[in-house]
């Protein structure tokens, strides 16, 4: 697989986990429910809330069953990590399509909301800007069995492109500019150039078990210090 492949296929993964968000996981929507004369009502915030809250558990558990044992894991694995039924699985992501975009979508979000914080907690942005990069390079390594998941989304590329990059290039470009204000590294580094050359030197994670993408990584990120 080239690395481009590989770099449209996570970016397809999350154009269709983006696209199922929109339909159905709006932050200020109400969730549906049966009311006493058998019409559809407005769940309480309390219910909103615990859905939520049991929807953000159900996430992290399939994520860090992918990690292990691919995207086409058994979901009685993920109900046991997350001490549930499946049945309780399926009731929030009726296919498993519905759950791997969703808990991509999940791990995109997180990455782009620790840049902000990275940045407030770290000694230096330098030291925030590479501890981003780690985390971007975990989203992209542990992605075992997506592109084959995915592979027939061809026509789904380029406006999920538009959205990885909406998401992660603006808190790489503020991590950058604060290293490159702090005088720390070299001013001619662009986000989209920065992110992307990580993707490429992540493509080749699962070619040879002698390549060592987060060593190349490292070295990239150590290469933008000002001499």
């Amino acid at each position: 697989m080239t690395s481009g492949t590989l770099l449209r296929s996570t970016y397809g993964a999350l154009f269709r986990l983006s696209t199922w968000a929109r339909k159905n996981l709006s932050e200020e929507g109400s969730v549906p429910v049966a009311g006493a004369d058998g019409q559809a009502g407005l769940a309480s915030p309390r219910k909103r809330a615990d859905a939520r809250r049991n929807e953000q558990i159900l996430l992290e558990a399939a994520a860090a069953v992918f990690v292990t044992s691919g995207v086409e894991a058994p979901v009685r694995d993920i109900a046991a990590r997350a001490g549930v039924g499946m049945g309780t699985i399926y009731r929030h992501f009726p296919t498993r399509a519905d759950l791997i975009i969703a808990v991509y979508r999940h791990q995109v979000d997180a990455c782009a909301e620790a840049g902000p914080a990275l940045l407030a907690s770290s000694g230096t942005p330098h030291a925030a800007l590479t501890r981003w990069i780690d985390k971007f390079v975990d989203f992209l390594v542990t992605k075992h069995g997506l592109a084959a998941a995915l592979r027939s989304d061809q026509a789904g590329f380029k406006a999920l492109h538009a959205y990885f990059l909406d998401r992660l290039e603006p808190v790489c470009a503020q991590l950058l500019d604060a290293a490159v204000d702090a005088g720390e590294i070299r001013p001619d580094v662009e986000a989209f150039g920065l992110l992307y050359g990580v993707g490429n030197l992540c493509a080749g994670v699962d070619g040879d078990p002698r390549y060592d993408a987060r060593r190349m990584v490292a070295l990239l990120i150590a290469g933008l210090r000002k001499g």
